[in-house]
């Protein structure tokens, strides 16, 4: 497995399990965990579960097949409890030690599904998982021209056939929750810095 996806289930805790553990929903992840805390191995972390759908990275488009899919009971509205996010940072940590996975490949749905996925949603607490190195946060980067922005967004590994608009929404979700309207120098300036520490290379080298 060489990335992480993380996601909310919008359903309640008992909803939740039910579905992800109905053939019917053809729908699976590795890892749930609830609010309360409580984490569940739902699949074994070396088989394919069905978490991703029809999403990329880079040039890896079978996102399903390489990937550790984790689902946070949440409804995508309301913040994550102390007590899911502790468990989640200990949870991850282990999958990122097992594989092994680097920070920059923890994802969120979103990242990876542009336009189609919003979870883990804007309330999620991406700078506390880079605060431990459990994902990836830029370092203060100066604005940068907007016209730059598309080839960051590239070199980072967001879908380079997605709507624009949909990619921008996906890296403002993980890097400027609050933010609106048209790309600016701002998010050209995240990402260019994102995409010089941690370009979307496979372990052999190759965009992946």
């Amino acid at each position: 497995m060489d990335l992480a996806i993380l996601h909310y289930t919008v359903l309640d805790d008992a909803a939740s399990m039910e579905r992800l553990c109905d053939p019917a929903a053809e729908v699976s992840c590795h890892w749930l965990v609830g609010r309360d805390g409580g984490v569940h191995a739902l699949v074994d972390e070396a088989r394919r579960a069905w978490h991703a759908g029809r999403s990329r990275w880079g040039a890896l488009r079978d996102v399903n097949s390489r990937s550790v899919g984790i689902e946070l009971v949440n409804d995508g509205r309301t913040p994550f409890p102390e007590a899911q996010m502790a468990s989640l940072e200990r949870l991850l940590a282990g999958v990122m030690v097992r594989h092994p996975i680097p920070p920059e490949r923890v994802l969120g749905h979103s990242d990876v599904a542009p336009g189609r996925k919003r979870d883990p949603g804007r309330l999620f607490d991406w700078p506390r998982l880079a605060a431990l190195g459990l994902a990836v946060r830029p370092p203060h980067a100066p604005p940068a021209d907007p016209s730059r922005l598309p080839a960051a967004l590239d070199a980072l590994g967001y879908d380079s056939e997605a709507d624009a608009a949909a990619r921008l929404d996906a890296f403002r979700l993980r890097f400027r929750p609050g933010a609106s309207g048209p790309a600016d120098g701002t998010d050209a300036g995240i990402a260019i810095a994102a995409a010089r520490l941690w370009p979307c290379v496979d372990r052999a080298g190759r965009g992946s």
